[in-house]
Protein backbone atom coordinates (compact mmCIF):
# COMPACT_ATOMS: atom_id res chain seq x y z
CA UNK A 1 0.00 0.00 0.00
CA UNK A 2 1.32 3.43 -0.95
CA UNK A 3 1.78 5.70 2.01
CA UNK A 4 -0.10 8.51 0.21
CA UNK A 5 -3.24 6.41 -0.16
CA UNK A 6 -5.98 7.28 2.35
CA UNK A 7 -8.18 4.77 4.12
CA UNK A 8 -11.61 4.75 2.48
CA UNK A 9 -14.63 3.99 4.67
CA UNK A 10 -18.12 3.83 3.24
CA UNK A 11 -20.99 4.59 5.60
CA UNK A 12 -23.93 2.54 4.43
CA UNK A 13 -27.35 1.29 5.41
CA UNK A 14 -30.18 0.73 2.94
CA UNK A 15 -32.66 2.04 5.50
CA UNK A 16 -33.25 5.76 5.79
CA UNK A 17 -33.36 7.67 9.05
CA UNK A 18 -30.75 5.61 10.91
CA UNK A 19 -28.24 8.42 11.43
CA UNK A 20 -26.05 7.60 8.43
CA UNK A 21 -25.38 11.16 7.27
CA UNK A 22 -25.13 12.43 10.85
CA UNK A 23 -22.51 9.76 11.49
CA UNK A 24 -20.59 10.63 8.31
CA UNK A 25 -20.46 14.34 9.16
CA UNK A 26 -19.60 14.01 12.82
CA UNK A 27 -17.15 11.13 12.49
CA UNK A 28 -15.32 13.09 9.78
CA UNK A 29 -15.26 16.17 12.01
CA UNK A 30 -13.99 14.16 14.97
CA UNK A 31 -11.23 12.60 12.84
CA UNK A 32 -10.22 16.05 11.61
CA UNK A 33 -10.22 17.32 15.20
CA UNK A 34 -7.55 14.77 16.14
CA UNK A 35 -5.32 15.71 13.23
CA UNK A 36 -6.48 13.53 10.33
CA UNK A 37 -7.00 15.05 6.88
CA UNK A 38 -10.49 14.00 5.90
CA UNK A 39 -12.56 14.04 2.71
CA UNK A 40 -16.31 13.36 2.71
CA UNK A 41 -17.74 12.12 -0.59
CA UNK A 42 -21.48 12.88 -0.65
CA UNK A 43 -23.05 10.18 -2.86
CA UNK A 44 -26.63 10.80 -1.76
CA UNK A 45 -28.65 12.83 -4.30
CA UNK A 46 -30.45 14.47 -1.37
CA UNK A 47 -27.15 16.16 -0.51
CA UNK A 48 -27.78 16.24 3.24
CA UNK A 49 -24.12 15.77 4.14
CA UNK A 50 -23.22 18.77 1.97
CA UNK A 51 -25.93 20.90 3.58
CA UNK A 52 -24.93 19.65 7.02
CA UNK A 53 -21.41 21.04 6.68
CA UNK A 54 -22.64 24.39 5.38
CA UNK A 55 -22.25 24.04 1.58
CA UNK A 56 -25.15 25.91 -0.05
CA UNK A 57 -26.73 24.30 -3.10
CA UNK A 58 -25.91 27.27 -5.35
CA UNK A 59 -22.21 26.89 -4.46
CA UNK A 60 -21.94 23.25 -5.61
CA UNK A 61 -20.51 24.03 -9.05
CA UNK A 62 -18.56 20.74 -9.23
CA UNK A 63 -19.96 17.66 -7.50
CA UNK A 64 -19.74 13.91 -7.02
CA UNK A 65 -21.75 13.60 -10.25
CA UNK A 66 -18.84 15.17 -12.14
CA UNK A 67 -16.43 12.82 -10.37
CA UNK A 68 -18.43 9.75 -11.46
CA UNK A 69 -18.83 10.93 -15.05
CA UNK A 70 -15.12 11.71 -15.33
CA UNK A 71 -15.66 15.43 -15.89
CA UNK A 72 -13.69 16.35 -12.75
CA UNK A 73 -11.12 14.79 -10.44
CA UNK A 74 -10.92 14.91 -6.66
CA UNK A 75 -8.86 18.11 -6.58
CA UNK A 76 -11.39 19.89 -8.81
CA UNK A 77 -14.49 18.67 -6.97
CA UNK A 78 -13.43 18.83 -3.30
CA UNK A 79 -14.49 21.93 -1.36
CA UNK A 80 -13.07 23.08 1.98
CA UNK A 81 -15.45 23.21 4.95
CA UNK A 82 -15.51 25.29 8.13
CA UNK A 83 -13.73 22.38 9.85
CA UNK A 84 -9.93 22.68 9.52
CA UNK A 85 -8.55 19.63 7.73
CA UNK A 86 -11.94 18.51 6.36
CA UNK A 87 -13.17 18.85 2.77
CA UNK A 88 -16.25 17.53 0.96
CA UNK A 89 -17.14 16.56 -2.57
CA UNK A 90 -20.73 17.80 -2.53
CA UNK A 91 -23.79 16.17 -4.03
CA UNK A 92 -26.39 17.63 -6.37
CA UNK A 93 -29.69 16.36 -7.77
CA UNK A 94 -27.80 15.46 -10.97
CA UNK A 95 -26.93 12.21 -9.18
CA UNK A 96 -30.54 11.09 -9.60
CA UNK A 97 -29.83 10.43 -13.27
CA UNK A 98 -26.42 8.82 -12.95
CA UNK A 99 -27.71 5.23 -12.91
CA UNK A 100 -29.41 5.65 -16.28
CA UNK A 101 -26.35 7.36 -17.73
CA UNK A 102 -23.80 4.71 -16.78
CA UNK A 103 -26.05 1.61 -16.59
CA UNK A 104 -24.55 0.07 -19.74
CA UNK A 105 -20.95 1.10 -19.12
CA UNK A 106 -18.63 -1.86 -18.42
CA UNK A 107 -17.02 0.06 -15.53
CA UNK A 108 -20.35 1.25 -14.06
CA UNK A 109 -19.61 -0.20 -10.58
CA UNK A 110 -15.97 0.97 -10.61
CA UNK A 111 -16.45 4.64 -11.51
CA UNK A 112 -15.79 5.94 -8.00
CA UNK A 113 -12.89 3.57 -7.30
CA UNK A 114 -11.16 4.53 -10.54
CA UNK A 115 -11.67 8.26 -9.93
CA UNK A 116 -10.31 8.06 -6.38
CA UNK A 117 -7.33 5.93 -7.35
CA UNK A 118 -6.32 8.28 -10.16
CA UNK A 119 -6.28 11.16 -7.70
CA UNK A 120 -4.74 9.41 -4.70
CA UNK A 121 -1.88 7.89 -6.70
CA UNK A 122 -0.74 11.45 -7.31
CA UNK A 123 -1.02 13.16 -3.91
CA UNK A 124 -1.32 12.55 -0.20
CA UNK A 125 -3.85 15.29 0.52
CA UNK A 126 -6.09 13.08 2.69
CA UNK A 127 -5.61 10.35 5.26
CA UNK A 128 -9.30 9.32 5.44
CA UNK A 129 -12.14 9.34 2.93
CA UNK A 130 -15.69 8.83 4.26
CA UNK A 131 -18.39 8.09 1.68
CA UNK A 132 -21.99 8.92 2.59
CA UNK A 133 -24.30 6.59 0.64
CA UNK A 134 -27.95 6.96 -0.34
CA UNK A 135 -30.44 4.94 1.77
CA UNK A 136 -30.73 2.10 -0.75
CA UNK A 137 -28.60 -0.68 -2.21
CA UNK A 138 -28.33 0.93 -5.66
CA UNK A 139 -25.52 1.56 -8.14
CA UNK A 140 -24.19 4.48 -6.09
CA UNK A 141 -23.91 2.31 -2.98
CA UNK A 142 -22.24 -0.46 -5.00
CA UNK A 143 -19.73 2.10 -6.33
CA UNK A 144 -18.93 3.17 -2.77
CA UNK A 145 -18.35 -0.42 -1.63
CA UNK A 146 -16.19 -1.19 -4.65
CA UNK A 147 -14.02 1.82 -3.79
CA UNK A 148 -13.81 1.29 -0.02
CA UNK A 149 -11.44 -0.51 2.29
CA UNK A 150 -14.22 -1.04 4.81
CA UNK A 151 -17.89 -0.45 5.58
CA UNK A 152 -19.19 1.29 8.69
CA UNK A 153 -22.85 0.52 9.40
CA UNK A 154 -25.03 2.86 11.49
CA UNK A 155 -27.85 0.87 13.06
CA UNK A 156 -30.81 2.51 14.75
CA UNK A 157 -31.86 0.98 18.07
CA UNK A 158 -35.25 -0.20 16.84
CA UNK A 159 -37.15 -3.46 16.48
CA UNK A 160 -36.26 -4.34 12.87
CA UNK A 161 -32.58 -3.35 13.13
CA UNK A 162 -31.15 -6.85 12.68
CA UNK A 163 -33.48 -7.67 9.81
CA UNK A 164 -32.11 -4.87 7.64
CA UNK A 165 -28.55 -5.59 8.73
CA UNK A 166 -28.57 -9.11 7.28
CA UNK A 167 -29.43 -7.81 3.81
CA UNK A 168 -26.61 -5.26 3.96
CA UNK A 169 -24.10 -7.87 5.09
CA UNK A 170 -25.14 -10.11 2.18
CA UNK A 171 -24.45 -7.23 -0.22
CA UNK A 172 -21.02 -6.68 1.35
CA UNK A 173 -20.26 -10.38 0.88
CA UNK A 174 -21.35 -10.25 -2.77
CA UNK A 175 -19.10 -7.23 -3.41
CA UNK A 176 -16.22 -9.01 -1.67
CA UNK A 177 -16.69 -12.11 -3.82
CA UNK A 178 -17.07 -10.29 -7.12
CA UNK A 179 -15.43 -6.85 -7.14
CA UNK A 180 -13.51 -5.94 -3.99
CA UNK A 181 -11.99 -8.93 -2.14
CA UNK A 182 -10.33 -6.66 0.44
CA UNK A 183 -13.58 -5.10 1.68
CA UNK A 184 -14.16 -5.56 5.41
CA UNK A 185 -16.74 -4.49 7.99
CA UNK A 186 -15.08 -1.66 9.92
CA UNK A 187 -17.81 -1.83 12.52
CA UNK A 188 -21.45 -1.38 13.44
CA UNK A 189 -22.42 1.71 15.40
CA UNK A 190 -25.69 1.76 17.32
CA UNK A 191 -27.44 5.11 16.90
CA UNK A 192 -30.40 7.02 18.35
CA UNK A 193 -30.16 5.14 21.62
CA UNK A 194 -32.59 6.06 24.40
CA UNK A 195 -31.63 4.34 27.64
CA UNK A 196 -35.13 4.88 29.07
CA UNK A 197 -36.56 2.64 26.37
CA UNK A 198 -36.55 -1.07 27.23
CA UNK A 199 -36.74 -2.01 23.56
CA UNK A 200 -33.61 0.03 22.77
CA UNK A 201 -31.70 -1.79 25.50
CA UNK A 202 -32.91 -5.12 24.13
CA UNK A 203 -31.79 -4.19 20.61
CA UNK A 204 -28.30 -3.34 21.90
CA UNK A 205 -28.10 -6.74 23.62
CA UNK A 206 -29.37 -8.60 20.54
CA UNK A 207 -27.02 -6.87 18.09
CA UNK A 208 -24.01 -7.45 20.35
CA UNK A 209 -25.01 -11.11 20.76
CA UNK A 210 -25.27 -11.61 16.99
CA UNK A 211 -22.36 -9.47 15.79
CA UNK A 212 -19.92 -9.62 18.71
CA UNK A 213 -16.78 -7.51 18.34
CA UNK A 214 -18.02 -5.97 15.10
CA UNK A 215 -20.20 -3.67 17.24
CA UNK A 216 -18.43 -0.58 18.56
CA UNK A 217 -18.41 -0.02 22.30
CA UNK A 218 -19.55 3.57 21.66
CA UNK A 219 -23.32 3.99 21.37
CA UNK A 220 -24.68 7.23 19.89
CA UNK A 221 -27.53 8.59 22.04
CA UNK A 222 -30.62 10.42 20.88
CA UNK A 223 -29.65 14.05 21.33
CA UNK A 224 -31.54 17.25 20.54
CA UNK A 225 -28.35 19.23 19.87
CA UNK A 226 -27.17 16.69 17.29
CA UNK A 227 -30.59 16.93 15.57
CA UNK A 228 -30.47 20.73 15.55
CA UNK A 229 -26.96 21.10 14.17
CA UNK A 230 -27.64 20.41 10.43
CA UNK A 231 -30.17 23.22 10.24
CA UNK A 232 -27.30 25.58 11.13
CA UNK A 233 -25.00 24.01 8.52
CA UNK A 234 -22.67 22.73 11.21
CA UNK A 235 -21.52 19.33 12.47
CA UNK A 236 -22.74 18.76 16.04
CA UNK A 237 -19.14 18.86 17.24
CA UNK A 238 -18.90 22.47 16.07
CA UNK A 239 -22.43 23.36 17.12
CA UNK A 240 -22.13 22.03 20.68
CA UNK A 241 -18.93 20.21 21.55
CA UNK A 242 -20.03 19.37 25.09
CA UNK A 243 -23.35 17.70 24.30
CA UNK A 244 -23.58 13.94 24.79
CA UNK A 245 -23.92 13.28 21.04
CA UNK A 246 -20.75 15.19 20.16
CA UNK A 247 -18.80 13.46 22.91
CA UNK A 248 -20.03 10.08 21.63
CA UNK A 249 -18.79 10.83 18.11
CA UNK A 250 -15.37 11.79 19.46
CA UNK A 251 -15.26 8.43 21.27
CA UNK A 252 -16.35 6.68 18.07
CA UNK A 253 -13.51 8.35 16.15
CA UNK A 254 -11.02 7.01 18.69
CA UNK A 255 -12.45 3.50 18.25
CA UNK A 256 -12.28 3.77 14.46
CA UNK A 257 -8.62 4.85 14.64
CA UNK A 258 -7.77 1.94 16.96
CA UNK A 259 -9.45 -0.54 14.63
CA UNK A 260 -7.69 0.95 11.61
CA UNK A 261 -4.32 0.55 13.34
CA UNK A 262 -5.10 -3.10 14.06
CA UNK A 263 -6.17 -3.67 10.45
CA UNK A 264 -2.99 -2.11 9.13
CA UNK A 265 -0.83 -4.13 11.50
CA UNK A 266 -2.54 -7.41 10.58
Amino acid sequence: MKSSRPRIITIANQKGGVGKTTTAINLATALAAIGERVLIVDLDPQGNASTGVGINRQDRHVSSYDLLTGEADVAESAMPTAVPGMSIIPSTLDLLGIEMEIANAPDRVLRLRNALRRSFDQDGAFTYVLIDCPPSLNLLTLNSMAAADSVLVPLQCEFFALEGLSQLLETVEQIRNSINPDLTIQGIVLTMFDGRNNLANQVVEDVRAHMGEKVYETVIPRNVRVSEAPSYGKPAILYDLKCTGSQAYLQLASEVIRRERRLRAA
